[in-house]
């Protein structure tokens, strides 16, 4: 049967939470190390012969979440599709705030981050990202009626509105490049979402599918959610993918992974059999517009998309 389990992360004031996704016994041994030198078993090896892998996550609907003590979302489900097809048939969820990911990856507290998270050149110069998952783009969150019209985050620039972001989130990034004054930053999209709901924010910035999905599940928030949109910086398009992070020596895992990654991205009948139920569309599936490679360089195109 499927099991929880509670753990601390050491060194840190962060609760998390074990949660076997698949049938199985609950066991942790999941192989952590990473390594694949000196005659260590990999961590992909390892992760097969336990039968298990774990992976961190940060509770952001619709990519990585709890569910009536179940961990589910668009990037859990392709979790389960790729591990189990890599002879790995029970995947274990730590929950960490967003910000304690890749600190979490890099000390083996799991093997991989399931978060959907932003890959950008300061993250890659830390972790190994997967090939693009997800295609993003940012919303506002505000309260209902929009009554300060705001339609981009350059619409809160020279104002006083009070505005938030989540932490390690790239919107966070954007906050601090157009010099916004009043901007803080919360742990959770939950945690954002009730600033603006209690007046505490005017604005919360996120991924537009992450604030649809929370204002759709709750719709007595008092909130609303901008159109999507593509920031700009410096006169650059923000254009940005997610994907699965692993650890920098972990290349025969993410060799793995990218291998059954592809495979589903190019059949778009299967991606959205996965992902679709959580809200994607084709519009997020990844074209091949952007690599990894190109993300990790911040070299962005400069077009429309």
């Amino acid at each position: 049967m499927r099991t929880t389990r509670i753990a601390r992360i050491a060194g840190s004031a962060v609760a998390v939470t074990a949660l076997a996704l698949t049938a199985g016994c609950g066991g942790g041994d999941s192989g952590g190390g990473g390594g694949e030198g000196g005659g260590e078993a990999s961590t992909l090896q390892d992760a097969i012969d336990a039968g298990t892998i774990t992976v961190g996550f940060a509770g952001e609907v619709p990519y990585s979440f709890e569910e009536g003590g179940e961990l589910t979302g668009a990037t859990v489900a392709l979790h389960r599709e790729i591990f189990s097809e890599l002879g790995i048939d029970e995947v274990e969820g730590v929950n960490a705030d967003f910000g304690a990911l890749i600190p979490g990856l890099t000390a083996d507290r799991f093997d991989a981050v399931s978060a959907g998270m932003s890959i950008l050149p300061e993250r890659c110069e830390q972790a190994a990202f997967s090939n693009p998952e997800f295609m993003y783009t940012t919303a506002l969150m505000t309260p209902e009626g929009n009554p300060e019209d705001l339609a981009t985050m350059d619409d809160l620039v020279d104002t006083d509105l009070n505005v938030a972001t989540m932490t390690g989130a790239i919107e966070s990034d954007y906050a601090t490049s157009l010099g916004l004054s009043n901007h803080s930053e919360v742990s959770t999209p939950q945690d954002g979402m009730d600033a603006v709901s209690t007046g505490r924010a005017d604005v919360f910035a996120l991924t537009g599918i992450s604030l649809n999905s929370m204002a759709d599940n709750n719709p007595d928030a008092g909130v609303e959610v901008t159109e999507s949109f593509v920031q700009e910086i410096d006169g650059v398009p923000q254009v940005g993918a997610g994907g699965t992070v692993f650890r920098t020596d972990d290349s025969e895992l993410l060799e793995a992974y990218n291998e059954k990654l592809d495979e589903i991205v190019a059949d778009e009948e299967r991606y959205l059999g996965i992902v679709g139920d959580f809200g994607f569309t084709a519009e997020e599936r990844p074209d091949g517009s952007l690599t990894t490679e190109m993300l990790c360089e911040g070299d962005l195109p400069t077009g429309d998309e």
